[in-house]
């Protein structure tokens, strides 16, 4: 099992399932981060927070705590 926090930089992969619970999750979906979207990775941050995406051909960020909670393949 593979998160996003654990992707490197330049990698687009796919998510596979979404952890996390009630309105953290939700918040992610309605992100656009869903089942079977495509994720690129464009940056991570020095100390790893936060990482920027692109999802759905949109730019976000999002905290380590959140990447971990999107699994990938």
């Amino acid at each position: 099992m593979k998160t996003l926090k654990e992707v490197a930089c330049g990698s687009t992969v796919k998510v596979k399932k979404l952890t996390g619970e009630g309105p953290v999750k939700r918040r992610i979906m309605d992100m656009g981060i869903t089942k079977g979207v495509d994720i690129y990775v464009r940056k991570v941050a020095p100390l790893g927070d936060p990482i920027e995406v692109t999802v759905r051909g949109y730019e976000l960020s999002l905290r380590k705590a959140d990447a971990e909670m999107i699994e990938v393949e």
